[in-house]
């Protein structure tokens, strides 16, 4: 089992949840996020002072079977995919060793297709 989040601009999340559910992504975890750092970082200038400027983002989160990673993953990167550098999002993929419920302290188990 895979945890695959995106980091996407806000605009893009209609496009990403219609490739979601094409992909038979049910469970889906979507949280507004602000982002602040990388290679363009945003300033802005006010009465003579520099400041950072934390930039609104949205957080896709899901869990998919390893054998689907990369098609998920592929599919995210096309919809997203901006023109400028910075412009785009980023993917993080990360390997789940359990899940467990909170109400009764089961492991989950996942049927993915």
């Amino acid at each position: 089992m895979m945890k695959i989040e995106a980091l996407i601009h806000p605009f893009k999340l209609e496009e990403v949840n219609g490739i979601l559910q094409d992909l038979d992504c049910e469970e889906v975890t979507i949280s507004e996020v602000l982002h602040r750092g990388g290679p363009n970082i945003q300033k802005t200038v006010y009465r003579g002072c520099e400041y950072r400027v934390d930039v609104p983002r949205v957080k896709v989160e899901m869990l998919v079977s390893s054998l689907r990673v990369d098609e998920v993953v592929e599919a995210l990167s096309r919809a997203v995919c901006g023109d400028l550098p910075g412009n785009d999002g980023t993917i993080l993929v990360y390997e789940v060793a359990e899940a467990i419920r909170i109400r009764n302290g089961r492991r989950v188990e996942f049927s993915f297709s």
